[in-house]
């Protein structure tokens, strides 16, 4: 009975530390000390006109409420994970939070403003479609990986990206921030907090 009732014991230790297995290819695979689910000490990060330390990729942590685009790993190696809202609101941490969406406009305007940022914050890279790159020009490297709907659906990989911001329209929506391949903006958005987009942390 003692030998059984420690195959048992170690078994359900094993399951507890599966539980809380967390993948983040930014980090460490475990979760944060600081309320929120993932270790932000691998990610690049840069220090932007706004003052602000930001990421400089997106977050790419497996937490429940995110996924890879199309549910293909490969996309999440490139673009990072996509992010219901209520899972970003809580996946920074240790020092970082979700940007409000104050902080997004303090960050464009810092760039030159809405009508040029999208240029100057998008990454010099080929995954843009139709030649829909930026130049880069202070390191913010943000790339098109698309959003995923409420549904399960996916859409817009290599044409635009989204970014959630920790604001709230109202109960149901929140404001994020919006770039294609055809436009020089950044937008401001607004959408249902059960679509996915991607997150980028900002230093507390």
């Amino acid at each position: 009975m003692r030998h059984i009732s420690s195959k048992i014991v170690l078994a359900a230790i094993f399951g507890f530390a599966l539980a809380f297995t967390f993948s983040c290819s930014g980090g460490t695979s475990s979760p944060s000390d600081g309320g929120g689910f993932c270790d932000m000490s691998g990610y690049k990060k840069v220090e932007m006109p706004d003052g602000k330390t930001w990421m400089a990729e997106n977050l790419n942590c497996d937490v429940s409420g995110s996924v890879c685009y199309d549910n293909d790993p490969d996309n999440c190696v490139k673009y990072g994970r996509l992010y219901k809202w209520e899972t970003a609101k809580k996946a920074c941490s240790g020092g970082w939070h979700l940007p409000s969406d104050a902080e997004w406009e303090a960050l464009v305007t810092s760039v030159g403003g809405s009508s040029t940022a999208g240029t100057k914050l998008k990454a010099d890279s080929p995954l843009w479609n139709n030649n829909g790159k930026g130049t880069d020009e202070f390191g913010f490297s943000a790339l098109p990986g698309g959003r995923g709907g409420a549904s399960g659906s996916f859409y817009s990989v290599y044409d635009n990206g989204s970014w959630w911001s920790a604001t709230e329209v109202n109960a149901f929506s929140a404001y994020y921030r919006y770039m294609d391949d055809f436009s020089a903006n950044v937008d401001r958005r607004d959408g249902d907090k059960g679509v996915l987009c991607s997150v980028r942390c900002v230093q507390d």
